[in-house]
């Protein structure tokens, strides 16, 4: 296969139990990853969702994903996402070319955003591709009690900032020989800038949930 759409899903949640489950706009959380892996079929050949969880497991066989179980040594807090996308790569039993991570933590995404950074990925021949998005806060640290900036100085207009981006998590896309040398994000790889609403959602709180669900509501009823 040439594309396969990845999304670590483990049972664990502490700020939010079964986060991955949890409603949001009608549907468990996960499955609004699915389903946009899914409405993208043109470009994924298919969609695996990596868990832990029994409950998560049935509900991405429901939603029409495939499921990889991951073992307990893989499921712990600390452990980081690369050895569960490498999991699933060992044990599909085909290779394939690359890999489209997708977060269930970042539910929304703009409908053409896969296919943009696909062309962009394969334009631009680089090993990974991962979304970002600018910042425009005056960010600082506090030392000794004292303000410290460290993107502007102080008076300075916000306008005048010099650009800084973060990662957003939206998508990630990655060619398989990258990730089995332990590499999501490569030396070579393109920061796909995108300046969305979506991009500055990642559920971790109950507060993001609650912001999520206002983004969700408000850009269903526009486009309704």
């Amino acid at each position: 296969m040439k594309n396969i759409a990845i999304i670590p899903a483990r049972g664990g949640s502490k700020r939010i139990p079964e986060k991955n489950i949890q409603l949001f706009g009608g549907l468990p959380l996960l499955v609004h990853s699915i389903q946009y892996a899914l409405a993208n079929s043109a470009f994924i050949d298919a969609v695996y969702v990596s868990t832990d969880d029994l409950a998560i497991k049935e509900i991405a066989l429901a939603y029409g994903a495939k499921v990889i179980d991951r073992p307990d040594h893989l499921s712990g807090d600390l452990e980081p996402t690369i050895t569960t996308v490498q999991h699933v790569l060992g044990n599909l039993g085909f290779e394939v070319e690359n890999v489209i991570l997708l977060q269930p933590t970042n539910p929304l995404r703009p409908p053409n955003l896969l296919k943009d950074c696909l062309e962009k990925f394969q334009n631009e021949k680089v090993d990974s591709l991962f979304t970002v998005t600018q910042n425009y806060q005056k960010f600082g640290k506090i030392t000794s009690g004292t303000f410290v900036p460290f993107n502007y100085e102080i008076g300075q207009r916000s306008q005048d900032l010099e650009p800084l981006y973060f990662e957003n998590g939206l998508l990630y896309i990655t060619k398989a020989k990258s990730i089995l040398e332990n590499k999501i994000i490569t030396e070579n790889a393109f920061p796909y800038l995108v300046n969305h609403i979506f991009a500055h959602i990642d559920i971790d709180t109950k507060e993001d949930m609650e912001y999520a669900a206002y983004l969700y509501q408000k850009f269903t009823t526009s486009n309704s």
